[in-house]
């Protein structure tokens, strides 16, 4: 063996102490980082198995008390909900009304040390352990809401499902969601991976590529990651979107001609009389004082409504569907979707009809105003009131 092959031997053996030098000092690195950030014992009660979800029949009140320690508020999550009534039905299944469900960031902290942390109450619509696999960041220092929603784009990009992020604003003590054009800074985060939509369940992959941006996204901003374990919440999305399948249901009325056409200026002045408007997606569209759509009209010829055709369209036949998970109070709305098909069919000289062509008496609504009131029911015991925020997430 030659003077230089031992030199050679010597430096690659010395390069590989070097590199488990840095990476034992890396690990004691963020292993005091994590400490230093765990200690300050801010249990997530969208993690902890210990909370639980209540189904209200009075309004929800919320309170807001703050206990402080090390001079900082540190939050946590709660929820809560209120329910009323009502479904529907056609196209896959669904149920339809109740009022409104809420979720809540509560703050429990059963500290060590026995000091008092601070329990906030904040209204968090658009993030729930019901519906959301929530990633828990804590950062050693507060970050912008740029940086931190820049900093894994790429990697969560490729994955399928909706994700919400909420920052702790420690000046308000609200959690809020994270604009990237915003000036927020946030120490505390809470990421949640939308486990179902209409499209179906969250994947094992896109479930593995959040874990891990979700991991990076701690370690690139010195923080740490806490995130439920991947099995069960692959059982979860595939429990939650049975039930959802069960309940996606759509309501079709249809009013057709009896020969003669139906002349699109006729159709729109009928439309905007009942207090529907085009909605840019070839609808019209009838929207409640709170901007939720109740129930649509479409074209059943290929054609959609516009401005721009309205004048120069016709057509033999239009439907009037009702999205029985998207709409709260379902069979009072089916109900005026009814009335006003018949006003169509009286003024247009057309008869109303299910969708196997046969005339749409009261006797025939009835079971399907029953039907209605079942998914209702459905989905408000499953804490999902149609029409309510999670709802309309699920089934965007």
């Amino acid at each position: 063996m030659t003077d230089l092959q031992m030199g050679m031997i010597g430096l690659g053996g010395a390069a590989v102490v070097a590199v488990l030098a840095y990476n034992k000092w890396q690990e004691m690195k963020h292993r005091k980082l994590a400490e230093k950030l765990l200690n300050s014992q801010q249990p997530d009660i969208l993690l902890d198995t210990s909370a639980t979800t209540t189904l209200a029949e009075e309004p929800i009140r919320q309170s807001e008390t703050s206990r402080v320690v090390d001079d900082r508020v540190e939050p946590l999550l709660r929820q809560t909900v209120k329910t009323s009534d009502s479904a529907q039905e056609h196209g896959r299944p669904a149920a339809d009304d109740v009022e409104e469900a809420r979720d809540s960031v509560e703050v429990s902290d059963p500290s060590a040390d026995n000091r008092v942390r601070p329990e906030i109450l904040a209204p968090l619509p658009l993030l729930s352990p019901a519906i959301d696999h929530i990633a828990i960041i804590e950062l050693s220092d507060a970050v912008g809401a740029y940086r931190i929603l820049q900093n894994q784009r790429l990697a969560l990009a490729r994955i399928t499902k909706p994700i919400h992020w909420l920052g702790y604003n420690e000046g308000e003590e609200v959690w809020e969601i994270i604009d990237e054009d915003g000036d927020g800074l946030y120490r505390h985060l809470r990421v949640g991976l939308q486990l179902v939509d209409r499209k179906g369940p969250l994947s094992d992959g896109d479930l593995s590529v959040f874990h891990v941006a979700m991991q990076d996204l701690a370690n690139e901003l010195l923080g740490v990651a806490e995130l439920p374990l991947l099995e069960p919440a692959l059982n979860q999305a595939a429990q939650l979107d049975e039930f959802c399948a069960n309940v996606d249901i759509q309501i079709g009325v249809n009013v057709i001609s009896q020969g003669m056409i139906f002349p699109g200026t006729k159709l729109r002045a009928l439309a905007e009389s009942a207090g529907m408007v085009l909605d840019g997606e070839g609808r019209f569209a009838r929207i409640d004082d709170a901007g939720n759509v109740l129930y649509v009209l479409i074209n059943q010829q290929s054609e959609g409504f516009s401005s721009e055709v309205m004048r120069t369209l016709t057509t033999h036949a239009v439907t009037f569907l009702l999205d029985v998970p998207r709409v709260a109070s379902g069979d009072r709305v089916l109900g005026q979707m009814v009335d006003t098909a018949r006003r169509f069919a009286e003024s247009l000289r057309g008869v109303v009809v299910d969708d196997n062509r046969r005339p749409l008496v009261d006797n025939a609504l009835e079971p399907i105003r029953k039907q209605v009131a079942q998914y209702q029911a459905s989905m408000a015991a499953r804490q999902l009131p149609a029409g309510g925020k999670l709802a309309l997430r699920l089934f965007a």
